[in-house]
This record gives C-alpha cells, structure tokens and sequence, in this order.
C-alpha cells in the first residue's frame, strides 16, 4: 500500500470516533409544541474510548432538571406553559461534554402547580406508633418526635430553592407528614364555584429529592389527596426503604397498603426522579397508572374504590411524609421542582 493511501487510512480512523460523537434527541423534537410533562428521549456517544458516563437535562441556563448515569435517557418533565430553551448534554469518562439544544413550546392549556416547594401553607402532622393517630401533643422540638422544615434552599438544590425536611426523635416507627392545600378548602384558589376540583380526572405527581443517606428511612410517601361530592380518593404511594426496598400503593376503602412488587431503591447523595401517574376513573375507582423512578418506569393500572370524604371536606392536597425507623434515627430529605399536573 502507498505512503499515500496509508495516510488517508490513519486520518479517517481517527476521524470516525469523533464524526460520530454527540447527544441524538428523538424527543421532543426541537420547537415541538408540546403539553407538560414533556417526554424526553436521548442518546449520546463520544469519542472517549471510555465511552459516556452521563445525560442530563437543563431547563434553562445553570438549572439542570435531571441526571442519568449511562448513555441513554429516558424521563418526563413538567414544565409550566410558555417557551422553554432546553439543552440535553452528556459528560463522557475523559472529562468531555456535548450537548444538543431543544426549544419546546409547552402549551398553554397545560394546568397544575409549580414549584410547590416553594409555597407557604405547609402544615405539619406527627404521627406516634403504634396507633398512627395525629398526636395533638407533640411539638417539633419534642423527644417523642422531632422535626422541622427549611425552604429556599439552595444547596442541595437543582432549582436554587429546595424545601429541607427533617425527622428524629425516640419513639420507634414514628412518622411526620407534610400536607398543603392545593385547590379548594383552605387553599389560594378556595374554587368557590366547585367547578375545578370535579372535573380533575388524571394527575402526575413529579418531584425530585435527595438525601445524604437514605438508609435510615422506614419508608417515604407521596400522595394526592381529592375530596368532591362527599367521596374521598387518596392516591397514596409509599417508597419502603427500609421496610423492603419496594413500592406499595394505598387501598383507600380498606385503608391499607398493598405491595406493588415494583422495587424501589433510591441513591444517597444523588438527587432523584419521581414521576407518578394516576386517574380518577368516570365510576370513582382510583387507578394507579405508574411509577418511574430515575427513569425506570413500571406500568400498574391497578384500581381500587374510593372513600368517603370526612365531613364536608373539598379540594385537593398534597402529602409528603417520612417515616422512622425502629431506632427512629434522625435524616434529612430535600424536595426540589414539585410539580402537581392535572386535567
């Protein structure tokens, strides 16, 4: 073979890693029109023989929305409505990093709340084994249960302002839950007129949290609450950490928590994704759809009946909730870009 020819060889083999490194975007297309969540799906290679150690998202300059170890990415995002300059990057073992631009224009028929971490209006609930009843009692400060919340964090935090929560005490398998008033009784938009709380049918439920160390975790928990026309329906998902590393979800009429199979195991020091979809059939029966975990998604449907609403209780609610452990050890979760869609 020539001087020439071989010199041609060595340059295209050193062209061809490069020629084909980059971040490939199969969805959404770029200036898509599209409603929240947004359905995001990419791939990257490099030209680092080590190959690409992780994707992630920004939903604007510096915000970086989510990260994924490996080479593919696979995840939903909510975003309110308007016009959002979206870029998906991979960081390869060599210390390199491309990315690929996206414009979404994200619909403004889209409804649903943001950045719910940020809200004021959150109370708080202790709850002392064995019984589980709120415990009228109890003060944050206390030895039985202790806990407190810190909002407009801004690290750990993906947003700049993450709400910290944290639980301790003494008593063995105590509980904190957080709740906030969405629509309805007690929440900004009281929906006097009862006409937005009926007519929501479908909701997601989408948050990131991190956590130091998770392991002292019994178990947390993620819930929409809807209450209309004297019926109760409490999409209740709980992450058993702790209590068997797998996702349970919550029997309303028998008002007790039922073993999905799906696992579930978080990262320590990482933040993580949490997408929950789920429907209020046109017969009342509460159906869980699915639950995506750092984009691993598992599909349920399951349904269940729905409860009666206490009282004359109207409206929709979030909850957040931690669990003790048996020696009830203390740790701190933070919860950033909370978003409720709905329709």
């Amino acid at each position: 073979m020539s001087s020439c020819r071989l010199l041609l060889v060595a340059v295209f083999a050193f062209m061809v890693p490069a020629a084909f490194a980059g971040v490939y975007v199969s969805s959404p297309a770029n200036h898509a029109t599209v409603p929240s969540p947004i359905h995001y799906v990419a791939s990257a290679t490099s030209s680092c023989s080590k190959g690409v150690a992780s994707m992630g998202i920004y939903t604007a300059p510096g915000v970086r929305a989510y990260v994924v170890q490996g080479a593919k990415l696979n995840t939903y995002l909510n975003l309110s409505p308007g016009t959002h300059n979206t870029v998906v990057e991979e960081w390869d073992y060599c210390g390199g990093a491309t990315t690929t631009p996206i414009t979404v224009n994200v619909t403004s028929n889209t409804q649903g709340f943001w950045d719910i971490q940020r809200w004021g209006g959150w109370n708080s609930y202790a709850l002392l084994w064995p019984s589980y009843s709120i415990c009228s009692g109890c003060s944050p400060n206390g030895s039985q249960i202790s806990w407190w919340t810190s909002q407009g964090v801004s690290s750990p935090s993906m947003s700049g302002k993450a709400m910290e929560f944290h639980i301790g005490g003494s008593t063995p398998y105590s509980d904190l839950l957080w709740n906030v008033h969405l629509v309805g009784d007690g929440a900004p938009n009281l929906d006097s007129s009862r006409q937005i709380v009926p007519n929501i049918h479908n909701f997601i439920y989408d948050v990131y949290f991190f956590g130091s160390n998770l392991s002292p975790s019994q178990a947390l928990e993620f819930d929409i609450n809807q209450f209309t026309n004297g019926l109760s329906f409490i999409f209740g998902h709980e992450c058993r950490i702790m209590g068997g590393n797998q996702w349970d979800v919550w029997d309303n009429q028998n008002a007790h928590w039922v073993h999905t199979g799906v696992p579930c195991y978080p990262n320590s020091n990482a933040w993580n994704h949490v997408t929950l979809t789920m429907q209020r059939t046109s017969d009342n029966h509460l159906t869980y759809q699915s639950i995506t975990l750092n984009g691993q998604t598992a599909t349920l449907n399951w349904s269940f009946p729905h409860g009666s609403a206490p009282g004359s209780w109207y409206g929709v609610t979030l909850n957040y909730q931690m669990d003790g452990n048996v020696r009830q050890d203390s740790y701190n979760v933070y919860l950033d870009n909370l978003t409720i869609s709905y329709q």
